[in-house]
């Protein structure tokens, strides 16, 4: 049989709908009419496989031109030539495409799903971060600073080791030691919140020490000599201080509390008539309601702070009405301790607080006054319950169940009365005590 040509094919009028048509090597076709009039021609292939008569469509002309349809066409006939079936083969091939389609469909949307570094650290910081007292305040800080400038568009998935140590190095590079160990430990702590949720499939901080990049961190046990405590004495009203600042400096000394602990107080948790302060548990350190006995000296700075801040809520407000921040006032201290002033600062402060042992920071102050009642003879344990120290023995802390409020209240008020010879104008006189190892 001959080969249908183009002339025939276009030849071809609305009338002769459902003729049938034919090409050579068993190539059919069936005469179709649109809505619109417009003709074209279903081509199927018929063929024999195990006995039985079969058709495989191989296309519609004019949509498709003749040489594809004969195309499709000799194609099956090599199938079948190869011992298969056209139309199963066919079957398979579109099931084959369907999936990989599907297998392309997942893998992009695998993309999609993959978050970024900035969206974990947004998870984290939401579900965790957040049931922190400061609510990661100090954290978001540090991860703004230095962590995601580098890798926040990341997906999390794709941060490797390399990455972490890069963000680590770069604040090593800058002397932050201190840093770099804290944010290796809290970028432990996001990748383990991704790891147990299944985001990434791997920790890259695994295997990362705080000796490779910042060091082992020695504790710190500067303590103020009592010289140095006459000599802050002298040098306070010269360093041009807030005035509360400087009555937090006397405050700290004589209640060895945190400079967080002072700067989050309100008025109401002073009790003037029982010479107590009460430190509620969100504002401890470690989260446990602490009762502090004042002395008539640190009384004596408290009602000097409540003659200037007394008509606000907190004994050191922020412009705003709530606390100021932690740092402020370590803040002020520190920055009257370098050599050099600020730019744009006055040249009045400088150096002004720095005390003949070198700097200090206001947690020396705590220190310094814990150390104070050793050498006085307080009991350890009892300067451990002022210092609202957690026993870290489990079976020492179940048991002791002394609040040893007269020995606290004994402590304070000896360490008060210390502090009041040391600060006298004639302190110079006073007898030095000998120095033991510092109290934390």
């Amino acid at each position: 049989m001959s080969k249908l040509t183009e002339k025939a094919l276009l030849a071809l009028k609305p009338e002769h709908k459902g003729e049938k048509v034919f090409d050579d090597n068993g190539l059919r076709g069936v005469v179709r009419v649109s809505k619109a009039g417009e003709v074209s021609v279903c081509f199927v292939w018929r063929y024999r496989f195990e006995g039985r008569q079969k058709e495989l469509p191989c296309g519609t002309w004019p949509k498709e031109k003749m040489s594809v349809i004969r195309k499709t066409r000799d194609q099956a006939r090599s199938i079948l030539e190869s011992g298969k079936d056209p139309a199963i083969e066919r079957q398979a091939d579109k099931l084959k495409e369907k999936a990989e389609q599907q297998a392309r469909l997942h893998e992009i949307q695998a993309q999609l799903a993959r978050i970024t570094v900035r969206d974990l650290y947004e998870r984290w910081c939401a579900l965790e971060l957040s049931k922190r007292k400061d609510g990661g305040a100090e954290v978001k800080r540090g991860f703004e600073k230095d962590v995601l400038p580098r890798i926040g568009e990341m997906a999390a998935e794709d941060v490797a080791r390399a990455h972490i140590t890069g963000i680590l190095d770069a604040i090593v590079a800058r002397g932050a030691n201190r840093l770099a160990n804290r944010t290796l430990s809290e970028l432990r702590q996001m990748f383990g919140f991704a790891y147990v949720r299944d985001i990434v499939k791997a920790d890259p901080t695994h295997m990362l020490k705080k000796a490779d990049f910042g060091g082992k961190e020695t504790e710190r046990s500067r303590v103020l000599s009592e010289d140095e405590i006459f000599e802050l004495k002298c040098k306070l009203p010269e360093a041009h201080l807030v005035l509360t600042t400087e009555a937090a400096v006397w405050l700290m000394l004589s209640t060895c509390c945190r400079v967080g602990e002072l700067s989050k107080a309100r008025w109401e948790h002073l009790n003037f008539e029982a010479a107590t302060w009460t430190i509620p548990d969100e504002n401890a350190k470690n989260g446990r309601t602490h009762t502090v006995y004042l002395s008539p000296f640190a009384l004596r700075h408290f009602e000097a702070l409540r003659g200037f801040t007394g008509e606000f809520e907190y004994l050191f407000p922020s412009r705003d009405g709530g606390p100021i921040v932690d740092k402020a006032i370590t803040k002020q201290i520190g920055d009257r301790q370098r050599p050099n002033p600020l730019k744009n600062r006055s040249t009045k402060g400088a150096g002004a607080l720095l005390l003949s042992g070198g700097k200090w920071t206001p947690h020396d102050l705590r220190r310094t006054g814990a150390t104070i009642m050793g050498e006085l003879g307080v009991r350890p344990d009892v300067i451990e319950r002022c210092l609202n120290h957690v026993e870290e023995n489990r079976i020492q802390r179940t048991y002791q169940r002394q609040k040893l409020e007269t020995e606290q209240r004994e402590a304070w008020r000896i360490l008060g009365e210390r502090l009041d010879l040391l600060t006298r104008d004639d302190a110079h006189n006073v007898v030095t005590m000998p120095r033991r190892a510092a109290c934390g």
